[in-house]
């Protein structure tokens, strides 16, 4: 069975003022996380701002987490992308030597239909290697539907998990009451985490954790455990700061709660922007109440 469960943290890539990689900061993160409870990293996801990295920038942030952790905890690394064939070469090419798996998010932009997405994937399970899907329409343009991934788990056993982020909760469970026993489904939508784990699911790959690793771990342990009530009443005093960090994208919420706390500096790179003064004020409020 993976190592891959409770709560992964999608780690941000933090920059200085002239927007070099900040790695002072980095390390302060993964530490943060690493003694809070944190069950897995996620090096080079959506949240780390990848798209802005250079080639050499990803390798070295790479290297530092590989550096940092130490082995304490599993790791993931993102190689995703809307052509195939560079995707494939990019998994077969890397040394994945440090990582439990790769998290691969759907082809966007092309939108192919549900014959290409199984192609796809089918291509990346030819690799060998541990490939986790990842399911996020609002990014990529193109639902995977169930059927799909279920195909898709039945037939390639490397394919191990999926990071659903689909709008539609019941396509959650869908996969849940449907899958080999061997697949799992973590949610890739940090509200949905409660109740997709209480359904069967094996955690989250989340944003808002890294702020919050502790009480987020304890919610999905306690989900687990069918204390329902205690984890319910962790995930409603996260859930009003869970909706503020995605207010105006991924990650200037979480780097203002961060930078708050005085782990990280509020910098990202264009074409994305910091949160506006007004959400910035509304995070710091909620942050006061938690």
């Amino acid at each position: 069975m993976s190592r891959l469960n409770g709560v992964g943290v999608a780690l941000i890539a933090p920059f200085n003022e002239d927007l070099s990689v900040d790695f002072d900061s980095l390390t302060r993160l993964i530490d943060y996380n690493i003694n809070n409870g944190t069950g897995f990293l996620v090096a080079l996801g959506t949240t780390a701002e990848a798209a802005t990295l250079s080639t050499e920038e990803k390798k070295q942030v790479t290297e530092h987490i590989i550096k940092v952790n130490n082995g304490r905890l599993p790791l993931v690394l993102g190689i995703g992308g809307n052509n195939t064939l560079e995707v494939k070469n990019q998994i077969e090419t890397t040394n994945l030597s440090d990582f439990d798996a790769v998290l691969s998010v759907s082809p966007y932009y092309n939108r192919p239909n549900q014959e290409g997405l199984y192609q796809h994937y089918k291509a990346l399970a030819s690799t060998g290697k541990n490939i986790i899907i990842y399911n996020v329409p609002s990014r990529t343009g193109q639902n995977l539907e169930a059927q799909t991934t279920i195909r898709l788990a039945e037939e390639f056993p490397n394919l191990i998990m999926i990071k659903e982020a689909a709008p539609n909760i019941l396509q959650y469970f869908d996969i849940l009451r449907k899958k080999p026993k061997n697949f799992q489904l973590l949610s890739g939508d940090d509200e949905f985490t409660l109740p997709v784990t209480l359904e069967g699911g094996n955690g989250v790959f989340s944003v808002i954790a890294q702020a919050y690793p502790k009480e987020f771990s304890t919610m999905v342990q306690l989900a687990k455990d069918r204390k329902v009530d205690e984890a319910y009443a962790i995930h409603n005093k996260l859930v009003e700061i869970t909706r503020l960090i995605f207010a105006e994208g991924n990650p200037a919420g979480i780097k203002t709660v961060l930078a708050e706390m005085g782990i990280i500096k509020n910098y990202l790179r264009l074409p994305l922007v910091a949160a506006s003064e007004s959400l910035q004020s509304k995070i710091k409020q909620e942050m006061n109440s938690i």
